[in-house]
């Protein structure tokens, strides 16, 4: 029997028979501390399934990995769907609505109450299949016969995505008697996923609970972050009121030329949306609108757009950026690993920050800085500006929700915004549109346009982007004045258009191209969306370009 070399990352090897699967070969690979839920081959993931021929290089990956922790979360949405399902006998109909902190919010449809004990029920017998390690078989369908088989089990939204793609043969997944398709690998098994725990919110909401790699393989505790879940059923009875709860509704206006009426009801939206915030603010007799959001969440545009919707009430505005105020580069403070760390709050020079705002509300007369990051330097070439009580401060940057940034200012003359852009249009029942995703395609558009940055190293420091977020934004959520919603129904049909060459650039060597590929597949459902449409003060044109803010 002839044999050939597994190679791992850690400059190991393993002699194996050729002819084994990915799943065999990692049952002879040395035990670890945490369970192996999928592996990686040339940077791609791919299923435990694959059968190795060849001397490879295979990483094994675990839960703490960003697409091993993809593969647990679709594994455990999968055992639910079922458990759902045979537990109650097909009497509910589970929905995945959003990510909520650590978790996944759902909701549980069917013509009866679902309650506490119901919940109880669920998790008893989601154990009993995680307990009883159960294979989850990876099917490949002919296309005809999977629309064919969604529409049998009244699942016309994943037939109509079906018919949308090109593909000819579509993967989908068998646990039990079950069939369904997820974005993402899926575990071997049902004993390979991590441990979990079910939240029960009441009204038949739910949430999944389960490790991230930010909770190393820890249960992570569940924060209830309520204006975020009522933003997001706010804007679904929006969408579900223009006959638009899923993406083939969207694809539908696409195909039959609908789609400009849909992006000016959508700008129209987020425009009252600032309107309605603009009128809070007043009616609170605050001087002080604070912004603050994860990257690419629209700060920018957001906030011009709600100064000039001051200024059109009467009001002066000065929008003071944050940035202005780092402190000298040298400085700076670091982080453990001896690198400069400019999110942390004491990157600021909070000193001049809070002695300009002091002296601005006093009446005098002050220069403002503008931070050189080249030099990393404060340069002071801004002429001298005094404000009146008419003037409303509006400052942005990753602390603004934070009091410790401006201490000295009254808790009262503060109007603490939260932004992101919470998108809540579902592909399908079971698959929702990432807020992280969506971000994320922004960023890289923007990146790209702005600063010609390679694709790989955006998608590469994404996750470090976004532990800042985590650690300096999340924390204060529940402490804000509004909760304001940057997405547009229609935007990724837009960024479709844009983004998607640029992941194609991404080569097989890269780090970053899984990560790419995983995008290129999730837009593969969407019609492409003509960026004519989009009007020039929309907030999409901060990171598309041709914004009419640049002058403003």
């Amino acid at each position: 029997m002839s044999t050939i070399t597994i190679t791992f990352p850690n400059n190991t090897s393993l002699e194996v028979e050729k002819g084994l699967t990915l799943y065999e070969i990692s049952q002879k690979y040395p035990k670890q501390d945490t369970q192996i839920i999928g592996a990686e081959i040339n940077n791609e993931v791919v299923s435990m399934d694959t059968v190795i021929g060849k001397n490879t290089s295979v990483n094994f990956i675990d839960m703490n990995n960003i697409n091993g922790y993809r593969i647990n979360k679709a594994g455990l949405c999968f055992i639910l769907e079922v458990a759902l399902k045979e537990a109650f006998n097909k009497k509910f109909e589970v929905v995945y609505n959003h990510s909520i902190g650590n978790g996944l919010h759902m909701t549980i449809e069917g013509k009866e109450i679902f309650t506490l004990n119901d919940a109880k029920k669920l998790k008893k017998e989601m154990n009993l299949i995680i307990k009883s390690d159960e294979r989850i078989y990876n099917l490949n369908v002919e296309k005809k016969e999977a629309i064919n088989y969604y529409n049998k089990v009244n699942s016309s939204e994943k037939s109509s995505n079906i018919h949308n793609i090109t593909n000819n043969i579509v993967t989908a997944y068998k646990l039990r008697n079950y069939i369904n398709y997820f974005y993402s690998e899926m575990p071997y098994s049902t004993g390979s996923v991590s441990k979990y725990d079910l939240v029960f919110l009441g009204e038949n909401k739910l949430v999944l609970l389960f490790p991230s790699p930010n909770t190393k393989y820890a249960l992570p505790e569940y924060i209830h972050y309520k204006n975020v879940i009522k933003c997001f059923e706010d804007s679904k009875k929006w969408i579900n009121s223009l006959g638009i709860p899923y993406l083939a509704d969207l694809n539908k206006k696409v195909s039959q030329c609908k789609i400009e009426d849909i992006v000016k009801i959508a700008e129209t939206n987020f425009n009252n949306q600032i309107d309605e915030l603009v009128r809070d603010f007043i009616k609170r007799k605050a001087r002080f609108l604070m912004f603050a959001g994860p990257s690419s969440s629209g700060k920018t545009t957001t906030t011009k757009k709600v100064a000039l919707q001051l200024r059109s009430r009467g009001f002066d505005t000065l929008v003071l950026t944050i940035d202005d105020f780092f402190k000298e580069r040298v400085d700076n403070p670091k982080d453990e690993f001896g690198n400069y760390d400019f999110e942390c709050l004491e990157a600021l020079d909070l000193k001049l920050l809070n002695d300009t705002l002091n002296s601005l509300l006093t009446g005098k007369e002050v220069q403002l800085p503008t931070f050189n990051f080249n030099t990393g330097s404060k340069e002071y070439n801004n002429p001298p500006i005094k404000i009146d009580e008419k003037t409303i401060i509006l400052m942005e940057g990753l602390h603004c929700l934070n009091d410790a940034m401006v201490p000295g200012v009254d808790n009262s003359l503060k109007y603490k915004v939260y932004l992101s852009p919470f998108i809540p249009l579902n592909i399908d029942k079971h698959n929702y549109i990432s807020t992280i995703d969506l971000r994320l395609l922004r960023r890289i558009v923007r990146d790209n346009r702005t600063r010609a940055r390679d694709v790989g190293k955006t998608i590469n420091e994404w996750n470090s982007v976004r532990s800042g977020e985590k650690k300096y934004i999340f924390p204060y959520i529940n402490n804000i004045d509004y909760i304001l919603n940057t997405s547009l129904i229609y935007e990724i049909g837009v960024l479709k258009v844009f983004v998607e060459p640029l992941l194609y650039s991404v080569q097989p060597e890269s780090s970053a191209y899984n990560e790419a590929r995983r995008l290129i597949n999730s837009l593969k459902v969407f019609f492409p969306i003509p960026s004519d449409y989009v009007t020039e003060d929309s907030v999409l044109r901060e990171f598309i370009g041709k914004s009419s803010f640049n002058s403003v």
